[in-house]
């Protein structure tokens, strides 16, 4: 059935009687599946063993039917098979970007445009817009997740109408809203007005320093809020049909072994993105909020009342997204060549009573067909367990995503700045290059669907080892007055006030720590009773700060000569942080491994015209099981070992500011734990349920309805013959 290692397609052969036809299926599966009459004829005939007709005589009418279904289906594509170009306008430059790599180009282009609003830019720019525009951060998380709200309510929508429309001008309308949405997140710094500066903030000891009361006001500021809404909806209009359709197309462009190269390339953009925001993100909030009038305003960004510019990061990526609008919207329903790459496929479709339903070639083309299409595709066990896997493993990359700054530096007594930098050298870089490896190898190897699902268990089994790196990471906590330990043997645990600060009028709103000379650390200093500060070229110095008292078995450091505290944390005297980042590290990269060749055993297991839908039901479910509730239970998690929160005036409880380290690292233990148990043994599932077609007969993609109406007939004279 094979010949020069190419699957021959009837529609490439001869009509001519002097040559034999050879189709995908054996000639009795053929003519079972086209005539009824054939049907009920081969049943009444006495059974006989199977031959194969030798003679060169031209095959029965009935027997070519599904031939020309080949020829037909061939030619369906074959006529959207155009040049580069709108209408008649098809200059020749543009031909050189009708390929799938000119496609796989520009699809990366907007997986990174994405990336960089969406997971970069957002996320850097949170705390600004809650200081600009008086939020509470549970309104900042409903902006967050606004995005995967959209994202879960079109995806299967977007998925079923795509999948037999025009992919590339979908994507074209991705960009348009992409670009829409980064626009209408920038709008409210253009409708707030200028940013009014608040009074300075003293954080030393201060006796005639009045307390303040408790207050609560509100600012029509924060209705700014639903405008910041609409525009993660409209971003999350936009990735819908990007990793749904786009994916899809880029899978029908490519033979089966590079398929999974593309995608991880393209998937791997869209991880470079969120550090592109970052790096973009982080240097545009060094230039002041209202450009060009920081010299009027007398401010640096020392200052706590600083502003960056955020807004200027959505502005650079409307115009990036929306420069990917004509490029796209040339591009022909297929590319060329695709009708011939579809006809060497060979279809690795999970088998299964459900799997031979509904295979009808008219079926899909209308909406009234999606609820039987969402059916079908629910009941395939083997591409619901990759969803459910896929869904696990989700959770904790999202969850790690957004607490492992946090994680680092509690644990290893860091800056919030620089262990953001050290979190995201470990998880851009290494989700990267684990999406990318991931493809290289599928593709290297030309795993098939069982073997692609076979190296996403052991990356898997591998990752669930690395994950006990919190365990021997963990460092305990260093001294802490009034939290672990007192003030010079004055004052409560759990009590920040003593007899030493109790005339400074400290508020515990306000988390600036020290480091004493005596090696404790103070939540202020304020706290520490310092009176008086001096600016250093590195740091602010305190002096006159009645809480520290030196302890004679404490020698300080020389540079700490002359004063008595200084800004920032105590050294950690914990030394595990190179080896947590590099187990961390390697982790990172073995569980992104799995998510390229997931993602190609999806579109391997379910049927040919069900791939989008596949993927808009993985994409939802992923959100709706894994991304969403994610940060909710990190968070949740997290702060169940706070040992300190912050109470402000009117006794409400605010963010945490201390946790206990050694509690933190085991239930992060425990919930990677077990999140890579359930992907592990729905993944080793999807193994064991995964049921490929006959090895005796090759499915191509071309004539694979025909053929598999053949095969379930052909399963009923087999049994019948078998009687008989």
């Amino acid at each position: 059935m094979k010949r020069g290692g190419g699957i021959e397609n009837p529609a490439f052969l001869s009509s001519s009687p002097d040559i034999p036809r050879r189709v995908s299926a054996s000639p009795s599966h053929v003519e079972v599946s086209t005539s009824p009459a054939n049907t009920q004829a081969e049943n009444s005939r006495p059974p006989e063993p199977p031959k194969h007709p030798k003679s060169r005589e031209p095959p029965l009418p009935a027997a070519t039917a599904p031939d020309s279904r080949a020829r037909s289906g061939l030619e369906s594509r074959s006529e959207f098979e155009g040049p580069c170009g709108w209408g008649n306008f098809r200059p020749q430059c543009l031909q050189l970007c009708n390929t799938p790599q000119g496609f796989l180009i520009h699809y990366c282009l907007l997986a990174l445009t994405q990336g960089v609003v969406v997971n970069g830019l957002v996320n850097i720019s949170i705390s600004t817009i809650e200081k600009r525009y008086e939020m509470k951060s549970s309104l900042t998380g409903l902006i967050s997740s606004s995005y995967d709200i959209a994202f879960c309510l079109l995806s299967l929508f977007v998925s079923y109408v795509g999948e037999r429309g025009h992919k590339p001008r979908w994507l074209a309308f991705a960009s348009f809203m992409i670009g829409l949405g980064a626009l209408v997140f920038s709008l409210p710094k253009f409708f707030s007005g200028k940013y009014q500066l608040g009074s300075p903030f003293e954080d030393t000891c201060s006796i005639a320093r009045n307390r303040t009361g408790c207050t609560s006001s509100s600012s029509s500021l924060s209705n700014f809020l639903y405008v910041f809404i609409l525009g993660q909806l409209l971003l999350g209009a936009g990735g819908t049909p990007l990793y749904t359709l786009g994916t899809a197309f880029l899978d029908d462009s490519v033979p089966t072994h590079k398929s999974s190269l593309y995608i991880g390339i393209g998937y791997s953009m869209s991880i470079l993105g969120p550090a592109v925001g970052y790096v973009l993100g982080g240097q545009l909030l060094t230039v002041y909020i209202d450009v060009g009038l920081e010299q009027s305003t007398d401010i640096t960004e020392d200052d706590p009342r600083w502003l960056g510019a955020w807004w200027i990061g959505f502005l650079m990526a409307c115009l990036c997204a929306w420069c990917l609008i004509i490029p796209f919207s040339c591009f022909p329903k297929h590319l060329p060549g695709t009708a011939k790459v579809q006809d060497g496929k060979t279809s690795q479709t999970h088998q299964s009573n459900s799997s031979l339903d509904h295979i009808d070639e008219n079926f899909g083309k209308t909406f009234k067909d999606f609820p039987a299409a969402l059916k079908n595709s629910m009941r395939n066990t083997v591409f619901m367990c990759l969803v459910i896997s896929t869904s696990s493993e989700a959770l904790v990359t999202t969850g790690f995503a957004a607490f492992l700054p946090k994680f680092i530096e509690n644990q290893f007594g860091l800056s919030s700045s620089f262990a953001a930098t050290l979190g995201g050298a470990i998880l851009i870089p290494g989700a990267a290059l684990g999406q990318i490896l991931g493809g290289v190898l599928v593709s290297k190897f030309k795993m098939t669907c069982k073997n692609t699902m076979k190296f996403a268990l052991l990356t898997s089994l591998i990752a669930l080892v690395l994950s006990f790196v919190f365990v021997y990471a963990s460092c305990e906590n260093e001294p802490f007055a009034g939290v672990s330990e007192s003030y010079n043997g004055t004052g409560n645990l759990g009590n920040l006030t003593t007899p030493c600060n109790a005339n400074c009028n400290c508020m515990r709103s306000h988390y600036y720590p020290v480091c004493g000379r005596d090696g404790v650390q103070y939540f202020s200093p304020c706290f520490a009773g310092c009176k008086s500060s001096v600016s250093m070229r590195r740091s602010e110095v305190y002096y006159n700060c009645s809480c520290i008292e030196m302890k004679t078995e404490i020698t300080p450091p020389a540079e700490s000569f002359g004063y008595e505290a200084k800004a920032g944390k105590c050294e950690t005297r914990c030394t595990n942080l190179p080896l947590f980042l590099g187990i961390f590290f390697a982790a990172v990269v073995f569980t992104f491994m799995a998510g390229t060749p997931i993602t190609v055993s999806i579109l391997r297991c379910v049927n040919q015209k069900q791939r989008s839908l596949a993927l808009g039901i993985q994409f939802m479910m992923l959100r709706l099981l894994g991304s969403i509730p994610g940060p909710i239970i990190f968070g949740v998690t997290i702060d169940s070992t706070c040992i300190l929160w912050d109470v402000n005036e009117c006794g409400i409880k605010g963010a945490c500011w201390i946790y206990d380290n050694i509690r933190m690292a085991r239930m992060l233990v425990a919930i990677s734990v077990t999140c890579k148990i359930i992907t592990i043994f729905f993944n080793g599932l999807a193994v064991f349920l995964y049921n490929p077609p006959s090895l005796d007969t090759d499915v191509s993609f071309q004539n694979s309805n025909a053929v598999l109406t053949a095969l379930s007939v052909d399963c009923d004279l087999n049994k019948a013959r078998n009687e008989g």
